[in-house]
Formats: C-alpha cells, structure tokens, sequence
C-alpha cells in the first residue's frame, strides 16, 4: 500500500499519522482521535516540499518523499511554522537538501532561527509574494496568529489549493486523506474542539484572516491543512464555519459543570437541569473529575450558558474544576451567560468564588447562586429547579 497520496498531479501528501497520540501540546490538548502531521510535496521544474513532521517521525517522512523524488532533489521547503509538530523533522531534511531554500514568513526568521540556529538559506515572503516553480506559481499569505506569529499560507496556482497551516485542521488520524473519507460527525467534533482550544483566542484576528482571504477571491479545489484531513468535497464550508465560530455565534442550550465529594452538588446539578428540562432548554452535565476537559470547554464554546457547581472546599473550590476555570478565562468565550451552586458545611465560599470566576471569564451572572448546607433538602432543590428555569428564561431572550 502505497505511503503517500496524490493530491493533484505532482501534487503529494507525504506526512505521517499518529495513531497513538492522547496528548497535545504537552498536555494541554487531548487528541482521543490521534493526529496526522500533514507535510506536502510538488514536483515541478522545482520540487517543494510544504512543512515537515516531528522529531521521531522523520524516518517515515524521508521514506514517503524517497518513494516519489531523491529527497536531495528538493529545492525549496516552505517553512509555515516553526513550531516543532511541524518543523521538528527540517534539520534531517536538511541534512539530505543543504542548498534548498527555506521559504518563512518576515516572522518566520527569529522563530526557525531562534529554535534551530541554523545558517539555512532563508527567504522571507510577505502577503501577494509568489514563486515560480515551473509550470506552477505558489502565492504566499501571512496570517500572524493563526496560531503563532510565524505562520504562513501558501497557495498553489492552476491545482487551487491552500496549503493552511495550522489554520482549518484538525486532530484525526485516518486511513484516508480527504474529508469524504472520515466520518463527518468525529470531523466536525475533533475541527470544533480544534479550534476552541487553539484558536478560539484569536477570534478577532482570525475574523481579519478569512475576510482578507475570502476578498482575494481564489478558486480553491482544496484546503489542505497541517493537521488531520483535507478539505476537498466543498472547500468554502471550513472557511464558513470558521466565520461563524469568530463570531461566537451560541446554541440555545446550557452545559452544567461541576464535581462533588459526597454527591450533594451533583443532586443540585441534576436539579438545576430538571428546571432547564420543564422549560425546554436542552443542556449537558459534566463532572470536572472524570470528563475531558477539553471536551467541556467545546461545548462551552457552542452553548449559551454556563453553570458551574462546587462545595466548598478548604474556604475554595474543589480543584478539579480549576483547569475548566482556567480554560475558560483564558479562551476569552463571549456572549454567554452563567450561574453557580454548591453545597457547603462551614463557612460556604465555593459559590460565591464560581461567580468570581465567571465574572473574570466575561460571562454575566444572570441569577443569584444557589447555596446547601450540608445535603441538599427537598427546599434546597427546588431552588435549583428554579435556578435552572431562570437560566433557561435568560438564554431564550438573547435568542
């Protein structure tokens, strides 16, 4: 079976798929699907040769480049992100192609040369700077803080396709390369979370990105991103969903998220999500102990409100729900609301610390919280009940 896939012709992917990863970005991002490392090769009057893989994937990497040219022959590498998921495999290359050309972004200089010290032959492009490679023209793009300073698109001429970095991916290892040979459901998921945890923060510079690319009016047969499939079937749906996750656009729908030590919080949580129910606000329960944080933070991008519940715990919160918290704030969601509740034994801070948190992520505490001392009574969850129905009531006049 042949290692490398012909995206057009001259055209290949010649990267490597992860099947075992878990864990991203050290062990910030889980990746229950594992990754590919997409790199991509055109062989014209000049072979190019787009990104590279990670340290410990550059056997394979040489091996799917030796299966089409000598990987000596490659004359330019275009160098999108220094990052190493991406660049970690370019001193092998090297190695094999010491004249070739390394093509960055102005940007691009002090991160490739700041992680390799390295005298390789860079050139910097900027926005509208093409390259002729023979029969084909590539056309480069900068789009700073898609994610990192550095990255760089890059367009090919004739084939119409965007090669995108780290911009339109995904985290999904797959027999296939194209987005017709996935499940579009585990597609859709694993693009969403992809960027609510990477990208999600940049949403306002991204939102300038798109509207610049879309102005330029290019066909595009294909996106071909630097992490999971390619978008081949319809191109410009990436780019849609991309303009409306910028936006923060949210589903009438609530996430509850929360974490007990003696199940008196989860009794309230549940009741919190009866008075959504008797209104009908569809909602989704989460315990920070056991659920993927990732996962929670993605359907926090997708819904309207927030709710968050802990008992009080040494004056504070139960830890566990710290990283949701952190990821909150620091993923700068927008247009949402929230509400907390907890129970608590002795002294009952852990509510109004929820609301602190809520209030430093931007999300408007639309109701008072609700507090049990010791083990929820039958009084205790009404209130839940109706807290829940006051949340719901929120969410549907923002609609």
């Amino acid at each position: 079976m042949s290692a490398f896939t012909e995206l057009a012709k001259g055209v290949y992917w010649v990267g490597v798929v992860d099947w075992s990863l878990r864990q991203f970005h050290g062990h910030e991002l889980s990746t229950t699907h594992g990754t590919s490392y997409n790199s991509y090769l055109i062989i014209d009057e000049k072979c190019v040769l787009i990104d590279t893989v990670p340290i410990g994937f550059q056997s394979p990497l040489i091996e799917n480049i030796s299966r089409i040219i000598d990987p000596g022959k490659i004359d330019l590498i275009v160098a999108a992100h220094a990052e190493p998921d991406h660049s970690g495999a370019l001193p092998e290359i090297m190695k094999r192609c010491p004249s070739a050309e390394v093509v960055v972004s102005p940007r691009g200089i002090e991160t490739f040369s700041r992680h390799y010290h390295q005298p390789w032959n860079f050139r910097a492009v900027k926005t509208g700077d093409t390259y002729s490679i023979g029969q084909k023209t590539l056309t480069f793009i900068e789009a700073p803080m898609l994610h990192w300073p550095d990255n760089l698109f890059t367009y090919l001429g004739g084939d119409a396709i965007l090669f995108s970095s780290d911009a339109f991916g995904q985290h999904y290892a797959s027999t296939g390369r194209f987005d017709t040979d996935v499940d579009p459901d585990i597609l859709d998921w694993e693009t969403v979370k992809y960027y609510t945890n990477i990208l999600n923060p940049l949403s306002p510079m991204i939102a300038r990105k798109i509207d610049e690319v879309v102005n330029l009016k290019l066909a595009l047969n294909m996106i071909a991103p630097s992490h999971g499939i390619i978008w081949k079937k319809d191109p410009m749906q990436i780019i849609q969903k991309y303009r409306e996750w910028t936006e923060q656009r949210s589903v009438c729908c609530a996430v509850i998220v929360y974490d007990s030590m003696w199940q008196g919080t989860r009794l309230m949580a549940e009741a919190i999500g009866e008075g959504m129910t008797e209104v009908g606000l569809p909602f989704k329960l989460f315990n920070a102990a056991s659920d993927d944080r990732n996962d929670i933070l993605t359907e926090i991008l997708l819904a309207r409100a927030v709710v968050l519940g802990s008992p009080t715990f040494n004056q504070g919160i139960l830890p566990t729900l710290s990283p949701v918290l952190t990821g909150m704030k620091g993923l700068k969601f927008k247009n949402k609301v929230g509400a907390a509740f907890g129970t608590w034994g002795w002294s009952g801070e852990g509510v109004g610390i929820l609301e602190d948190h809520l209030r430093a992520s931007q999300i408007e505490v639309t109701a008072p919280g609700v507090k049990a001392k010791w083990r929820p009574d039958p009084e205790d969850l009404e209130k839940c009940k109706e807290l829940g129905r006051s949340v719901a009531g929120t969410c549907f006049l923002k609609e």
